[in-house]
């Protein structure tokens, strides 16, 4: 076995990985996705709540009333992946997590793109105006191209604590 030479074993070390670097840079440009969106849509308790950028990660999970009930949730994570692309992680309702890595990114949208997965194969996020959050699914489902907005407006979070 041949040894480290110690200029090497200490490059190593003090290098920080490019893919980290590059993944770290395109997720600081989500950073308008942090904080509370209430559904413009839903039922009171419809919310999607991302927390602020920290640790190389974005971390958010969203609720579904219906009927004064929650219907559905989900958590989900935004990070570099090993190659430093990003991918979207998410969990509905319990289901086995899946990932689905960044096809597009611009300031104000991301989209994420997984053509392997049953449905939805693509997540959508825009921002438009600072404090409109659009968001969709879509994908094929039984042959067809089907749609799923989620249209939700930045609101307190602490309003949310308060029942808003």
């Amino acid at each position: 076995m041949t040894p480290f030479h110690p200029l090497a074993l200490a490059l190593l070390l003090i290098t920080p990985p490019v893919a980290q670097a590059d993944g770290g840079a395109d997720l600081a440009r989500l950073a308008w996705l942090g904080g509370c969106w209430k559904s413009d849509s839903g039922e009171p308790g419809s919310v999607e709540q991302w927390l602020p950028l920290a640790g190389g990660s974005l971390l958010g999970v969203s609720r579904t009333v219906r009927q004064g009930k929650t219907v559905a949730h989900e958590f989900m994570r935004i990070q570099a992946q090993a190659d430093g692309t990003l991918a979207f992680h998410a969990q509905p309702s319990g289901q086995r997590p899946e990932t689905f890595p960044v096809l597009r990114l611009t300031d104000t949208e991301v989209v994420f793109e997984n053509l392997q997965h049953d449905f939805p194969q693509r997540i959508v996020y825009a921002l438009e105006g600072g404090n409109q959050l659009n968001a969709r699914i879509e994908g094929m489902r039984d042959g067809s191209l089907r749609v799923v907005r989620f249209p939700m407006h930045r609101v307190s979070c602490d309003a949310l604590r308060a029942g808003g």
